[in-house]
């Protein structure tokens, strides 16, 4: 279901901020230039914090530049293939390489573009400092050695348990392959659940101390709040890298992944005709630059403070209105 976007009130302290900037750019915005108050932008929303943060402050960019907003919650492959064919304008947190064979694909007549500069990341599987004192794993691949795994086996049922994303997600994918290279596919039960829930899980293994193993990126604020580690790996190895597409019935048994991922960012991507539809809007999305520290933040705002995103949104867009009005007038 569209999420409908309403306008913060003018009387509160943030949008009075924000007010101010938008004011001074009043000049810069010609009536040819403005796009159509009946135009919608339709933002997707990928399923953690951080993404509809970021969702939620663009709608409100879009809302005072005369821009209806509706927020499209989605999977990461679906929303892309609309942002490609129309469906979407606006897909806030493309991550790379986790989608780029899917990017390239859909990007092949040049229908999206992205902000200039990406947020760089991290992508492992983690445990809690305790967990590997009690346990003594070290490396990812002894995750496949069933004493080991005996002791993530919450529910007698003879195999470890670890959660490996959301079922959503493409990272997802990765790592079930991830788990069948390294053999732990076969000791440790593939857990694929919504992040509030696996995090949940991790504030309690953390505060009982009992065994977790899950995984983890960055930025997030799980890092600021728990001792947590990355297992060892071998270096990102490219040609031990290749996934196959997932529609393939054996895609499975055709993908291999037994390194350590590369590399790895998120961008902003739209679509490239909000150039022509509403160039203000494209110059912001152009130029909008979210700092590690500004994801960590509205990770822990939504997850550990419990705030709603839109929430969120308002407070970061009230703190930061310096910053919104650059990325306007570049």
């Amino acid at each position: 279901m569209a999420q409908r976007i309403t306008e913060v009130s003018p009387v509160r302290p943030a949008a009075r901020r924000i007010a101010v900037v938008l004011a001074a750019l009043a000049g810069v915005l010609t009536p040819a230039s403005m796009p159509r108050a009946a135009d919608t932008l339709k933002i997707g929303v990928s399923a953690w914090p951080s993404a509809e943060v970021t969702a939620h402050i663009i709608a409100g960019v879009a809302k005072r530049l005369g821009l209806e907003a509706e927020l499209r919650p989605g999977s990461s492959a679906a929303m892309l293939q609309d942002l490609a064919g129309g469906g979407l304008d606006v897909y806030p947190e493309i991550w790379f390489p986790n989608l780029q064979a899917e990017f390239d694909k859909a990007n092949a007549n040049g229908a999206i573009a992205l902000n200039t500069y990406g947020v760089e990341t991290q992508q492992n599987i983690c445990v809690t400092r305790a967990t590997q004192e009690q346990t003594g794993i070290q490396a990812l691949s002894d995750l496949a050695r069933p004493e080991i795994a005996a002791q993530f086996d919450t529910n007698n049922d003879g195999k470890g348990e670890i959660w490996i994303g959301d079922e959503s997600w493409r990272s997802t994918q990765v790592e079930q392959v991830r788990a069948q290279s390294y053999g732990y596919a076969e000791t440790m039960t593939l857990l694929q659940a919504p992040e509030d829930v696996a995090m949940a899980a991790v504030d309690v293994s953390a505060s009982i101390g009992s065994p977790i193993v899950f995984y983890c990126y960055r930025p997030h604020h799980i890092f600021g709040l728990h001792k947590v580690v990355a297992l060892r790996e071998p270096r990102h190895d490219a040609s031990r890298w290749s996934i196959a597409d997932a529609k393939d019935p054996d895609w499975l048994k055709k993908s291999r992944a037994d390194s350590a991922w590369g590399a790895s960012r998120f961008h902003v991507g739209y679509a490239a005709s909000l150039k022509q539809r509403a160039p203000e809007m494209a110059r912001f999305l152009t130029n909008i630059s979210f700092d590690p520290p500004d994801i960590d933040k509205m990770s822990y705002a939504v997850q550990v403070d419990r705030k709603p995103a839109e929430k969120v949104a308002e407070e970061w867009m009230a703190a930061n209105a310096g910053r919104i009005g650059a990325w306007m007038q570049r």
